[in-house]
């Protein structure tokens, strides 16, 4: 039996498919407390009126099977548009048939479409099977660089002048 493989971009109706491989993949990441967002949210900030993140679903055989999730950056030193992938997964049964790659290639085709200079992610420095397969597509580690992170009411405070 020959298995359809295909990615398509999310719609309004993906919303709890989109939240239920949101919940696998920060399982996976050992993060799923974490989670936080609801339906409303993801909603608005994929389908509102100012989107804020693109996704993609990949199916197999109609059934998802995995996910990419993206936004655009800038790069003030090229003067053009990147894309950050914030998030690809794909169920783990599902793992070793190149969906990985459909995902980011579709999310690669979106970049050059768009006239985008780079195409950027970040993963956990203990996901050795996600380190291996981005540098076998040519992905360079970007190690002399640190993130940084403000979140929830840091960012007010920072916003507001308070320590």
């Amino acid at each position: 039996m020959s298995t359809s493989v295909q990615v398509r971009p999310a719609e309004p109706g993906d919303i709890s498919t989109l939240l239920n491989l949101i919940s696998g993949l920060a399982e996976y990441e050992r993060l799923l407390h974490q989670v936080s967002g609801t339906p409303e949210l993801l909603h608005d900030n994929l389908f509102g009126d100012r989107p804020k993140a693109f996704a993609a679903i990949l199916e197999e055989d109609g059934v998802p099977a995995g996910f990419a999730l993206w936004f655009f950056n800038f790069s003030t030193f090229l003067c053009k548009p990147g894309v950050y992938l914030e998030d690809l997964f794909v169920l783990p049964d599902k793992r070793g048939k190149g969906y990985g790659k459909a995902l980011i290639s579709h999310v690669a085709k979106f970049a050059h479409d768009h006239g985008c200079a780079r195409f950027e992610w970040s993963v956990l420095d203990w996901n050795t099977p996600s380190i291996d397969f981005y540098k076998s597509l040519g992905a360079v580690p970007m190690d002399e660089w640190t993130v940084f992170r403000l979140s929830g009411d840091d960012i007010g405070h920072l916003a507001h002048g308070k320590p």
